[in-house]
């Protein structure tokens, strides 16, 4: 059953603006951050973070993770490891309102780090000790698959539904036919009670119907359509009229 404000497991985030100093700085001179004057209120089943590179989208998705008590560079609540500390310090300003249920599932999925994750369920599997990680994501070698494929592996198997996932763009190695079936995926999973958070730049993945899209520019936060946001309207530019934008896309 779907998810309503009444048991949704994330609320909301707000800054803990009593803790800030200045403005000055990374993180907290990210857009995201210096315009986050109000509460974020998130949807029960789906909300997406959009906007232009250097918003600060992956260092809040980051953020509010770490402050759920997710590893730094994703996986499960169980995972514990570094490959390379690099992760800000926004966790220590952001005040995430949890619901009073609890999900059975949690996942925070990072593109940019999903090789290291994959590296360390490889050393877990070797210690032994137990049944093997590998098999809650499908069984194959997530090293032995295409990036595309050790993705969708890991949504397909690894996420079993009730769960909180909170993904940072998760469409950068998947194809406009994956992320259509990953769109079919997450349908399934809300259906069975899952609350996602996503930043991303797919038009496609933002076409989840009745999802709250949350768009970030360097003046301003807020709730829009997707037909209003910048990256429907410039690829509906694109091949509405590829001629005239390739036009001035290449003189000189």
């Amino acid at each position: 059953m779907k998810l309503s404000h009444e048991n949704q497991y994330v609320k909301s985030v707000q800054l803990k603006k009593e803790l800030i100093e200045s403005f000055n700085g990374f993180p907290l001179n990210l857009p995201v951050v210096k315009e986050l004057v109000d509460t974020l209120h998130f949807h029960p089943n789906v909300t997406y973070i959009v906007g232009e590179n250097g918003m600060g989208k992956s260092t809040f998705l980051e953020g509010i993770a770490i402050a759920l008590g997710f590893n730094p560079e994703g996986g499960t609540l169980n995972f514990n490891f570094s490959s390379y500390d690099s992760h800000s310090n926004l966790d220590h300003y952001l005040k995430v309102i949890r619901g009073l249920h609890k999900p059975k599932d949690h996942f925070f999925f990072r593109a940019e780090t999903f090789y290291n994750l994959a590296t360390n369920i490889e050393e877990l599997d070797k210690e032994g000790g137990g049944p093997k990680i590998i098999n809650s994501y499908g069984g194959v070698s997530l090293h032995e698959q295409s990036h595309g494929e050790s993705f969708f592996a890991a949504f397909m198997n690894r996420f079993s539904g009730k769960g909180l996932y909170i993904l940072d763009e998760p469409e950068a190695a998947l194809s406009p036919l994956r992320q259509m079936s990953m769109l079919s995926r997450i349908h399934e999973l809300v259906q069975d009670g899952s609350q996602f958070i996503i930043s991303t730049h797919s038009p496609i993945l933002m076409a989840y119907p009745d999802a709250k899209i949350i768009q970030l520019t360097a003046d301003n936060i807020e709730e829009v359509k997707l037909e209003e946001t910048s990256h429907f309207k410039i690829m509906s530019q694109f091949f509405e009229d590829k001629n005239r934008m390739l036009y001035h896309l290449f003189r000189e």
